[in-house]
């Protein structure tokens, strides 16, 4: 069975790799991609294919940052038109509902089913489960063959939206947390409060402080990705929710974390010196 994933990086490949292992065949579109994606498709068993053979997959997973999720859609729906070819295509990318509302119509009723995914977990690791796809809109159940090829599935009841709308929940606690220890982690730091505040947060809050530990140094690298995320949370939420500005505050310190990374990674350093305890 040909299964597209649209998106090689450490989600998308990692579970390329798992539906290849279980046996199925995933084609993926890497023009414009960088070497190193299109080297980590390779070693995933993903095959490069141009949109023509993505088009005439049953199934089309869409993992990409947010920011490109809609762009995604454009393509792909544009060349099912092309190609008068009717598929399923699931955006399994953090994005808003009113953001997968905009997905959904740009396929229409023309270019076959639009499922609205979410993925909640790290990349599906050697031996383990791996992360879990919440899919709604599936009337028809076509996300279940997924689960024949290795992953985890859970349906929700709902139409368009409901698993992205878990998705942007479940990110703004879990990250919204990591972010705001970032915050004040740094905050003590330049206050002379560190040393401190890290004894206390031992002491009194050892499973937040754990968090931090390893949460924050897992984040420099994706600081890049979830300047967007954020910003979908926040639109979510709406302009009526105080707690909208929350995030869009995080927005900008992931962007402060995403440029301080490519600029030597101070920010960064001061940070993994504290939680190591140097």
């Amino acid at each position: 069975m040909e299964i597209a994933v649209i998106g090689a990086g450490a989600m998308g490949s990692a579970i390329g790799r798992r539906l290849v292992e279980n046996g199925a065949r995933v084609f993926t579109y890497l023009d414009g991609r960088s070497a190193s994606t299109i080297e980590r498709a390779k070693a995933a068993g993903m095959e490069p294919v141009g949109l023509d053979a993505i088009a005439t997959s049953r199934l089309i997973l869409s993992i990409v940052p947010p920011a490109e999720a809609v762009a995604v859609a454009e393509q792909i729906a544009a060349e099912l038109r092309r190609m008068g070819a009717k598929t399923t295509f699931m955006d399994c990318n953090a994005i808003s509902p009113r953001t997968m509302t905009e997905v959904a119509a740009i396929f229409g009723r023309d270019c076959g089913v639009v499922l609205d995914g979410s993925i909640i977990g790290g990349p599906p690791k050697p031996g383990q489960k791996g992360p879990k796809l919440y899919v709604s809109a599936d009337t028809a159940n076509d996300s279940d063959v997924l689960v024949e090829y290795g992953l985890q599935v859970r349906h929700i009841d709902g139409a368009i939206g409901a698993a992205s709308a878990l998705k942007m929940c479940y990110a703004g606690i879990n990250k919204g947390v990591t972010g705001l220890g970032a915050a004040m982690l740094l905050a003590a730091i330049r206050s002379g409060a560190d040393a401190a505040l890290k004894r206390e947060l031992q002491e009194s809050l050892p499973d937040l402080d754990a968090k931090f530990v390893h949460g924050i140094p897992d984040m420099y690298p994706k600081a890049y990705r979830w300047v967007a995320e954020m910003e979908e949370i926040s639109e979510f939420l709406g302009e009526d929710d105080p707690a909208a500005l929350i995030f869009k505050g995080m927005a900008r310190l992931y962007r402060k974390m995403a440029r301080d990374r490519e600029e030597g990674g101070l920010l960064a350093r001061q940070l993994d010196k504290l939680n190591s305890g140097g």
